[in-house]
């Protein structure tokens, strides 16, 4: 009972960081259940189902705030779709031997890209023209391949993209995102299910997650507006990337003074990146010359986002 209340714990706290980020809830999810020792597969599997029903929840809230663009779903969504099969497909014929230094190093890297990007000034300026769909099919294929193989990584990998294109306003990314993730999810679990078969799912830990990030969603919707995506993101950033970087050093049985040396790095490189998350932050209050929104989402009507 302990441990599915700390689960549920964990959703919670992943629904919060997605509702402020607009991604990052398979990320933070499936680095705390591969850190309480599941194994990548069933990690992966169990937060995609239970995202089925975070995403069906936050797809339609977001729905209802006018936050879809639905044409940018449709040709998202489906690529996506196919992408995270194949993942979930791949993922579920390899050991676990093998697949968890492949998951820490997916983890890791995507970490490392939340530390890089929100170290920078988000971008919020929009241009004239549509997305096109030789741009958004290659991307959802991509998206959901890594969102899949890795435990997470369609909202980094798919909401960066659309944010810099800057032909779609920011809170329509986060809600046209999370919509078609519910697609996505759903795809992957299948694939999942063919792969493992119904005990390949940890029934325990989806209804912990489900029930922690429904509890959540009202919560990241108030978040949104409050806590600044900067920091948010350089804090979640580093935590992903130290506690992979345990998973990759043990795969490569680096001994001796290697571990803390690297600990140490690490640490030193994410006290920087948060350092100059917070100058520019700063730096754009200053250039708007008013105390902004922090959250570049909150100028639009905020819905709690999934990832």
């Amino acid at each position: 009972m302990r441990k599915l209340l700390v689960l549920a714990l964990v959703g919670l706290a992943a629904q919060l960081v997605d509702g402020a980020l607009g991604m990052a809830y398979g990320l933070t999810s499936s680095t705390l259940l591969l850190l309480v020792g599941v194994t990548p597969a069933a990690a992966s599997a169990s937060v995609h189902l239970a995202e089925i029903g975070t995403t069906l929840a936050s797809g339609v809230a977001h729905w209802r705030f006018g936050n879809v663009d639905w044409r940018v779903v449709g040709r998202i969504a489906l690529p996506g779709a196919v992408g995270a099969f194949v993942g979930a497909t791949l993922l579920s014929s390899i050991s676990t031997e093998s697949a968890a230094p492949w998951m820490a190093g997916i983890l890791f890297t995507l970490g490392a890209y939340l530390l890089v990007r929100f170290s920078r000034p988000l971008r919020t300026q929009r241009r004239g023209g549509r997305l096109r769909g030789r741009f958004l099919g290659p991307l959802g294929l991509v998206a959901g391949f890594v969102d899949a193989t890795g435990g997470g990584g369609w909202g980094p990998v798919a909401t960066p993209a659309l944010l810099v294109s800057g032909r779609l306003e920011p809170r329509k990314v986060i809600g046209s995102v999370d919509t078609s993730e519910f697609v996505v999810a759903g795809a992957a679990s299948l694939g999942f299910l063919i792969g493992l078969g119904s005990e390949g799912f940890l029934l325990p830990i989806v209804g912990a997650l489900l029930v922690g990030g429904l509890i959540a969603a009202p919560l990241a919707a108030w978040l949104v507006r409050v806590v600044p995506a900067q920091l948010l993101g350089a804090t979640i950033g580093g935590v992903i990337v130290l506690t992979n970087a345990r998973t990759l050093m043990r795969a490569a049985d680096l001994g001796g003074p290697t571990p803390p040396t690297v600990y140490v790095l690490l640490a030193v490189a994410w006290a920087v990146a948060f350092a100059l998350a917070v100058r520019a932050l700063l730096r754009t209050r200053r250039e708007q010359g008013v105390a902004p929104t922090p959250n570049p989402a909150a100028a639009e009507p905020a819905v709690a986002g999934r990832r």
